[in-house]
């Protein structure tokens, strides 16, 4: 067994893919997780397909006690920091939660972090810290700009976190900046799980198709693209869990080699380096599910841009990373989790 690794969030989308990802590659894992838009059910059904149960501890970032009771009991070698509220809309109404769940939390957990000498982090970024990209695609030096509260707190973070590198270069900082993750598990078992009316388009795209939602609204067909509608960098989310296993693997062999303080702060895409349009997606999720996905045209939203794709050559080069899956199977992977899963799981 490799390091033990603590995953905040772990019970989320992508942290419940990274979780049997770091199990497959020998890691011991502990997830802590407030549940606030995740389910025990996911942790349950993490625990059966990786055929051992999960230690899973119910708590929030934000609760600084809780947090040295779980690094008290336990000897970390990292964190992989997943919990943070994501969505757009909901952090335009309401800005301060956004702020002090993603920004305030983070700051409690690297307190807490030095505090028993962890100094190892693979943060949960965005791509959305780059705003309206200025040239595709998007590498790590594109300046940094954002539209909304969530993609300032996300921003917000990756300051704080470079800021502490430069106090203190035994910090090993890596920011993920994730495209747009879509899919599930080849099992149907686990995958996104959206508490209201999705806010991303794939699980919208597979509501329709299953017959919860009525139609789909694509926002805009007027862009300066392929077909008029916005162009995005999809990757699949067992590809992005294999992105923080890769990341993990860099800072041991760093660490290993006597270079832990050439890491410092890291910026990284995570992304398959491709855009496909809204259009796209929609004809191949409906040729994969053979349903028809009945679409109308609205108008555009305030904030969203016409194209963003990664330049994902830092992942390779440095991590030995790259998207395998392809927009059919990202398609194949959410039609087969949608269609098992109508309700998602149930139990919130």
């Amino acid at each position: 067994m490799k390091n033990k690794i603590l995953v905040t969030g772990g019970a989320g989308y992508i942290g419940t893919h990274t979780c049997i990802a770091l199990h497959e590659a020998g890691y011991e894992i502990v997830v802590y997780d407030n549940l606030s838009n995740s389910s025990r059910e996911a942790i349950n059904r993490v625990s059966n397909l990786i055929g051992q149960p999960i230690e899973f501890i119910k708590g929030d970032i934000r609760d600084a006690e809780a947090m040295r009771n779980v690094f008290s009991s336990h000897h970390f070698f990292g964190v992989i920091h997943f919990a943070g509220l994501k969505a757009v809309g909901e952090s335009v109404a309401k800005p301060l939660l956004y702020y002090n769940n993603n920004v305030s939390g983070t700051i409690t957990l690297l307190e807490i972090m030095a505090e028993y000498g962890v100094k190892n982090l693979v943060f949960s970024s965005s791509a959305t810290v780059y705003g309206d990209p200025e040239t595709l695609p998007i590498d790590e030096n594109s300046k940094r700009s954002c539209t909304n509260p969530y993609g300032q707190s996300k921003l917000a973070v990756e300051y704080i976190l470079e800021d502490l590198t430069v106090s203190d270069n035994s910090w090993s900082l890596i920011a993920l900046r994730y495209f747009n993750p879509v899919g599930a598990h080849s099992s149907g078992q686990i995958g996104e799980d959206p508490n209201d009316v999705p806010n991303n388009l794939m699980p919208y795209i597979s509501q329709v198709a299953v017959g919860k939602l009525d139609k789909l609204n694509i926002f805009g067909n007027d862009y300066p693209t392929v077909d008029g509608t916005g162009v995005r960098d999809f990757i699949h989310v067992t590809d992005l869990a294999q992105g923080h296993v890769a990341a993990l693997n860099y800072l041991e062999g760093q660490i290993n080699t006597g270079k832990r303080d050439s890491v410092g702060f890291l910026p990284i895409n995570l992304g398959t380096g491709k855009g496909t349009s809204v259009l796209e997606l929609v004809t191949a999720f409906s040729k994969v599910s053979g349903q028809p996905i009945p679409y109308k045209f609205a108008e555009r939203r305030a904030g969203d841009i016409a194209s963003c794709y990664a330049s994902a050559d830092k992942a390779k080069n440095l991590l030995d990373w790259q998207a395998k899956l392809s927009i059919t199977d990202m398609c194949q992977d959410s039609w087969r989790w949608q269609r098992m899963n109508p309700n998602g799981y149930y139990i919130k």
